[in-house]
């Protein structure tokens, strides 16, 4: 067995752990408890159920680079209300969010230049290498961040004006603070549920 560390191994792991010590989780439903969904970001510094106060099995969670409302976060929102009966969604944006330093066009030529990562410096965003790129990248709509606001006030409208959205369902947009954990509910950003008939 080779000694070269992987995280295949921490994961086995850590797994092992977890699983020794499951407990009741078993017991949970696969229905979120508070009938709520949240979108947010995939930022490593959000814990969407800590910083809104559920606990595990009280809300779906749907992350993505931003936290943006795209076809397949309202796809993942859709299912969540049609076949789990969530009423409220909640749509969380952040600060210092990554789809904020950074423009459609400059990922797009990023991809189209080269598909490896790349690195920012004094505010920019460079590849290390440029070979072996694709012009799908100049295509393709990153939903970037150009105010944080408008922003999750778009995204929320985007969402409660979808055909398959019922009007039952209220949809709060807020934005999160990742320098001192507090959330701010956007101006604008809200649009309450219709009593159900």
């Amino acid at each position: 067995m080779s000694s070269k560390y992987t995280v295949a191994q921490d994961v086995s792991s850590a797994n092992t752990s977890y699983a020794t010590e499951f407990g009741n989780k078993k017991l949970l439903p696969g229905s979120p408890h508070k009938k709520v969904a949240i979108l947010t970001c995939m930022d490593v510094r959000i814990d969407p159920l800590a910083i809104t106060g559920f606990n595990l099995g009280d809300a779906h969670v749907i992350r993505n680079a931003g936290g943006r409302a795209s076809d397949d976060a309202i796809r993942s929102l859709l299912v969540s209300y049609k076949f789990f009966g969530t009423r409220d969604w909640l749509v969380i944006q952040h600060t210092q969010c990554g789809m904020a330093s950074v423009t459609n066009r400059e990922i797009g030529n990023l991809f189209a230049e080269s598909l490896e990562p790349a690195t920012k410096k004094n505010d920019i965003w460079k590849n290390q290498t440029a070979d072996c790129g694709s012009e799908h990248g100049l295509i393709t709509d990153w939903l970037t961040i150009a105010d944080l606001d408008e922003s999750v006030r778009s995204d929320v409208a985007l969402i409660a004006n979808h055909p398959l959205v019922s009007k039952a369902i209220s949809i709060h947009g807020y934005t999160y603070d990742v320098q001192s954990g507090y959330l701010k509910m956007v101006e604008g950003a809200l649009r309450p549920g219709e009593p159900s008939i």
